[in-house]
């Protein structure tokens, strides 16, 4: 069997070994490692990636960062952020490159558009890198594959990054697409009533936030909102539905890299948090934390997608059982053995498809 034969049968195990159970009145779905029936351990394809970064760190330079230079670290960082990874599509994609005008400059956005007739849902796609980096170069295999899968346009957002321009900037430019979408469907053939948002890590805070705003201001654009392990406590506030541990943490193997990885991306937060706010809000803002919301009832409803071993796990859950409690139809996925950022994997590791499978169905359903 070669390698791709051995990826697509990983891919079909995925579905086949899926549990779904009820966790706080919300459906929690398992994705067990497709190839281990191990727990509480990474997935081989997770580890290997581990030991590369590790072989490398250990002959690179130490990085010393200066907090006070923002630029600097941003660049810094911004170069570690990413994965090359495969265009895993088997139809033709449209891909067209189209910049509109914003109330303060102009946003490039790239559209994927599958080969279907009449107006398509659209599903609005924010990439992840802390609101400092990435690109939509990254997430651009993720994003054919999910037009792919769902037959709905995927408008992926080049969104403006702190520290140039710190928040609400780049919020201000997502939610001002979801606006220009909504006004403008007929020319990227959408329909202008299903409409969705997505996301991955920050990318998966703005979305979430746009939907926030979007009930706030009763425009009621957004029907559908796909979060892939989003930021949603940016300021680790303790509340009745989140307080972190590592003790929650099953951890039975690997555990130097687990633990490296889920404290890691926990420990660069402060950083992260003070070139992105920049004193022009509190971390407890609703805007920057969505947990922290006091109304989330208007909310449309919510797929969460999260590794075991990513470090935001814990506040996903936490957004799931509010979001749950205040009546929002809610589900929850956890991809076993997998640790943060894993959709920039895309050819890599079989979860980063079937985690934009799982988004295609849900986009299928609620706009058949």
């Amino acid at each position: 069997m070669d390698n791709k034969e051995q990826y697509e049968k990983l891919v079909c195990s995925l579905e086949e070994k899926t549990v779904i159970e009820k966790r706080d009145d919300y459906d929690y779905v398992v994705k067990p490692i497709p190839d281990s029936y191990e727990l509480g351990q990474l997935d081989p394809r997770v580890y290997q990636v581990h030991q590369q970064q590790a072989d490398f760190l250990a002959t690179a330079e130490r990085l010393n960062l200066d907090p006070s230079d923002l630029l600097n670290v941003a660049t810094t960082l911004r170069a570690m952020f990413g994965w090359k990874n495969e265009d895993i599509t088997r139809t033709e994609i449209d891909t067209a490159h189209k910049v509109i005008e914003g109330s303060n400059g102009s946003i490039p956005l790239r559209i994927y558009t599958p080969h279907l007739e009449g107006c398509l849902p659209v599903i609005i796609f924010f990439h992840g890198g802390g609101f400092i980096g990435g690109t939509v170069d990254v997430v651009e295999n993720p994003c054919k594959a999910m037009a792919e899968k769902s037959g709905a346009v995927v408008v992926s957002v080049d969104y403006r990054l702190a520290p140039e321009h710190a928040f609400p900037a780049g919020l201000t430019d997502c939610f001002e697409v979801v606006q220009w979408v909504y006004d403008h469907a007929d020319e990227i053939h959408g329909d202008p009533h299903k409409i969705a948002v997505s996301g991955d890590s920050a990318g998966g805070n703005l979305a979430t936030v746009c939907a926030l705003m979007d009930c706030e201001k009763g425009t009621n654009m957004i029907k559908y909102q796909a979060l892939i392990y989003p930021s949603l406590n940016m300021g680790n506030t303790e509340t009745e539905d989140f307080k972190w541990s590592l003790d929650e943490y099953d951890i039975r193997n690997h555990r130097e890299f687990i633990i490296q990885g889920v404290q890691g991306l926990g420990g660069m937060g402060e950083l992260i948090l003070n070139m992105y706010l920049q004193n022009n809000a509190e971390p407890s803002t609703p805007y920057v934390s969505p947990l922290l919301a006091k109304d989330l009832s208007r909310m449309p409803e919510t797929l969460i997608v999260i590794g075991e071993f990513d470090y935001l796990r814990l506040e996903c859950e936490a957004y799931a059982r509010k979001l749950t409690r205040s009546g929002v139809a809610t589900k929850l996925i956890q991809y076993n053995g997998m640790d943060h950022a894993f959709l920039d994997k895309t050819g890599l590791y079989p979860q980063a498809e079937d985690c934009v499978h799982e988004i295609a169905k849900e986009i299928k359903r609620i706009f058949s």
